[in-house]
Formats: structure tokens, C-alpha cells, sequence
């Protein structure tokens, strides 16, 4: 094993490690503060279980995005093993967005509770499923253009018309760079289901009389 490949495997371990105690402390905490309303509380005379269902989200609120975010870093950390930082980075993203929105959802519909729960959950996900669509889709596109890797960095392309050479391809927008310097952005999901045209690598001389 290399050195690059032990320091991502230290960091591949730390993220499982870390996703394993945020899981632990939500368990234990939510159990505390369960104890704390029902048992201890009302020995003082003090009634706060009408309102535990509120604590109990904000716990989940709080705690689950720590656990969707420690998820996608252990994503992210298996990525790397075979790909590159930009291609990890991107499948992070949509695995964070997606455990966000399936996070959001989840706690509508436990707020609703029984069936009410399950179609408040329902349709709150269809919302934000027609919300980030756009964006999920684009993401989506440049996951698989990093996973494919039809084009790459200092390629010379015609994406949609632009002639020029690739200088990023992130998970929202392919840059590239026209010969008069102009930069262009072009979302992801307008390339894929159209052609991709790689064309010859511009030579200095030929760069130099343009």
C-alpha cells in the first residue's frame, strides 16, 4: 500500500468511526432525555411530556444531519480509493443532498404520525424531490461525467455548440475556455444526451496565429 492510499485509508477508517459514535451518542442521548421527561421531571412535579415530541425532533434534526453528513464523508472516503477528488467530491454531494431531503421527509412524517405521518412524509418529498430536481440532475450528469469521463481537463471539445478547452468539470457545470479567453459554463445535464465532439488539441503555433 502506498502512502497516498494509507492516508486515505486513516481517513476511510476515521469517517466509518465517527458515523458509528454520532449513531451511538443520539442513541444514548435520546434515551437520557426520554428518562429525564417521564422519569425525573415529574418526581419534582414537573410535566413536560406533552412537549417531548418537539425535543425529540431537534434532537433528530441535530443529530441527523451529523449522521448524513459523517455517511457521505465515508462515501466519499470509499471513492477515493479508485477515483479522484472531484469524482468523490461529487457523489458526497448527492448522497448529502439526497440523506438531507430523506431526513427532512423522515420527520414530517413522524411529526404526523400513523397514516397522517406517512402522507404529510409523502408529499413533503415530492416537494423537495420538484424542488432540487434541477440540481439533482445536473448533479447526477456530472457524477457521470466524472465516472465516465467522456472529455477531460485540456481536452479541446464541442459541447452545444462551444468550441474550447475543458478546464473543469464540477458537479453543477462544465467550464470551458474559448480561444478569445471567454469562459463558458454549460450544465452538466444539457451535455449528456447530446454530442460530444473531441477535436483535435490546438497546436502553440496555431494557438499564436489565432
Amino acid at each position: 500500500m502506498s502512502r497516498g492510499e494509507g492516508e486515505v485509508a486513516r481517513h476511510y477508517v476515521n469517517a466509518i468511526v465517527k458515523l458509528v459514535i454520532y449513531i451511538i451518542v443520539y442513541v444514548v442521548v435520546a434515551a437520557i432525555v426520554h428518562w429525564i421527561i417521564t422519569s425525573l421531571l415529574p418526581m419534582f412535579g414537573i410535566n413536560v411530556k406533552p412537549y417531548e415530541g418537539y425535543v425529540n425532533v431537534l434532537l433528530a434534526l441535530a443529530f441527523g444531519y451529523l449522521i448524513v453528513s459523517a455517511f457521505a464523508d465515508v462515501i466519499y472516503w470509499a471513492m477515493r480509493f479508485r477515483y479522484d477528488h472531484p469524482t468523490a467530491r461529487a457523489m458526497r454531494n448527492v448522497f448529502l443532498l439526497i440523506g438531507i431531503g430523506a431526513l427532512v421527509a423522515g420527520i414530517a412524517g413522524a411529526i404526523g404520525g400513523g397514516v397522517a405521518g406517512v402522507a404529510v412524509g409523502g408529499f413533503l418529498g415530492i416537494v423537495i424531490g420538484f424542488a432540487v430536481q434541477q440540481v439533482l440532475g445536473q448533479a447526477v450528469a456530472g457524477l457521470f461525467l466524472l465516472l465516465a469521463r467522456p472529455f477531460k481537463i485540456s481536452d479541446h471539445v464541442n459541447l452545444l455548440g462551444e468550441d474550447g478547452i475543458v478546464n473543469d468539470v464540477a458537479i453543477l457545470f462544465t467550464e470551458v475556455i474559448k480561444s478569445d479567453g471567454t469562459k463558458v459554463l454549460i450544465p452538466n445535464n444539457s451535455i449528456i444526451g447530446n454530442k460530444i465532439y473531441l477535436l483535435p488539441k490546438q497546436q502553440p503555433q496555431q494557438q499564436q496565429q489565432k
